[in-house]
């Protein structure tokens, strides 16, 4: 049972700091990413198709975004769906391009941007402490239902915040790589 635990939770707790590493990675720091358009819905024919789909998207320089759409004829459409994600940034074309220009970031955008990542962060841990308390209560209801003991109860809940400490140890670390990327000029 313990082995049964200890996997689960820690594979539940591995996928929250995946996907916060993932939401990280949209948000904007003084460099331009392609991972800021993964959430652009462009309409190609009727229907709705991610950005990445319809053209190949490039970072020249530090801080420029640059699209070439497959098909000519959406760079309209392109235009539409990028002014509709409000990235903060207008997109121009030259008709054969669609380029992204994103300004330098002030002290307040940045120090905004890093209380965004802290949210971030304490969302993730409170994801971690709910599996934590998840299985916790598990171990609890096998304890009263008399399946294991007091004491082996005990050992597995000691093992559950020792798994719950190390992954909001790398939460913390995340984040506050994250933060100094966005502070620092």
């Amino acid at each position: 049972m313990m082995d049964k635990i200890k996997t689960s939770l820690n594979d539940s707790m591995k996928k929250a700091v995946d996907s916060l590493k993932h939401q990280l990675t949209k948000v904007r720091t003084g460099r331009a990413s392609a991972h800021i358009l993964d959430g652009v819905q462009v309409e190609y024919y009727g229907s709705m198709s991610p950005l990445s789909q319809l053209g190949q998207v490039s970072t020249p320089e530090a801080r420029l975004l640059q699209i070439q759409p497959f098909d000519k004829t959406m760079i309209p459409a392109i235009e539409k769906a990028l002014f509709a994600a409000n990235l903060g940034v207008t997109p121009t074309s030259d008709g054969n391009l669609v380029r992204l220009n994103f300004p330098a970031l002030t002290e307040d955008k940045r120090k905004d941007i890093a209380k965004e990542i802290k949210k971030i962060g304490e969302d993730t841990k409170v994801v971690i402490r709910n599996l934590r308390r998840d299985q916790n209560d598990a171990v609890k209801k096998s304890e009263k239902d008399k399946v294991i003991s007091e004491d082996e109860s005990k050992k597995i809940q000691t093992e559950i915040q020792t798994i719950t400490d190390k992954y909001t140890k790398e939460v913390d670390t995340v984040v506050t790589n994250k933060e100094k990327e966005v502070l620092s000029i």
